[in-house]
């Protein structure tokens, strides 16, 4: 099967290759689409997004490589729009994926990726050292992603498990967790809101399974709701990482999967 990615990160962010390095690559792999989503401007952690004028230089790249490859490949101008991000220049892009890598437990930054010792030391002094209000905290704002940001397919459903096999903060079967992750799922299906099924932290060894976890896949496949593959690329060789055997997972769950951008609801 030619697959096709949506989200790709480059040197324009925390990606390790060029944007044409990952176009070839997506040429050789045989991707009939490859779409770019370069991090949204968080200004005050900005080490890993995009500022003003690095964006502007993104599109005029990405732009640019849609005209030299057009007779190779098809490619799209996105964002990984996160909700912390302005929103004055989402209208420059074809498409968004909506984002959660941040909290602000009262008024107080927490990165939910960084690092597992971060996340912890966060629970600890920024939520009374309860899990579950920081599992609470997260799942509230997945749930109002697309309200906030209009996005086309919203990022890595449970990202705060990134951490979980080297440091079992919290356990996903407890009842707060479930009941807060169960209410944000719902919330998404009331959107055009395609929900990816995002490979990227198993490369970079982190988990073992996707985003989001099979339990979850079970509702989704049960809810109809729209499933995009992604592998949140950052690395040239891993465009379409692990997507054979996620297929597997589409066909068991018999989940609703949409293969080009195109055809996801909000786009239509």
């Amino acid at each position: 099967m030619n697959y096709a990615n949506y989200h790709t990160h480059t040197t324009f962010c925390d990606g390790r290759d060029t944007a044409e390095d990952m176009v070839l690559a997506a040429i050789a792999a045989g991707c009939p689409e490859l779409g770019f989503s370069g991090h949204s401007y968080l200004p005050f952690d900005d080490d890993w997004n995009m500022n003003p004028e690095t964006a502007a230089k993104y599109r005029r790249e990405v732009n640019r490589l849609r005209e030299t490859y057009k007779d190779r490949i098809s490619i799209r101008l996105g964002i990984e729009q996160d909700i912390c991000s302005p929103t004055d220049e989402l209208d420059l892009y074809e498409y968004s994926i909506g984002a959660v890598h941040c909290l602000f437990p009262d008024g107080n930054y927490l990165s939910v990726d960084l690092s597992a010792e971060g996340v912890r030391e966060g629970v600890e002094t920024l939520y009374g050292g309860d899990p579950y209000a920081y599992a609470e905290d997260y799942f509230s704002q997945v749930g109002s992603t697309w309200e906030r940001t209009h996005c086309a397919i919203l990022a890595h459903f449970d990202l705060l498990t990134k951490f979980l096999d080297r440091d079992p903060l919290l356990n996903p079967d407890d009842a707060r967790y479930q009941r807060a992750a169960t209410l944000a799922l719902e919330q998404i299906f009331e959107t055009p809101a395609a929900i990816e099924l995002n490979t990227g932290a198993m490369v970079r060894g982190y988990r073992t399974e996707p985003y989001p976890s099979a339990a979850w896949l079970t509702l989704i496949g049960k809810a109809q709701h729209p499933v995009i593959l992604s592998s949140d690329a950052h690395e040239k060789e891993n465009i379409t990482f692990w997507f054979d055997e996620a297929m597997q997972l589409v066909s068991r769950y018999r989940l609703n999967l949409i293969a080009r951008l195109e055809d996801l609801p909000a786009m239509r």
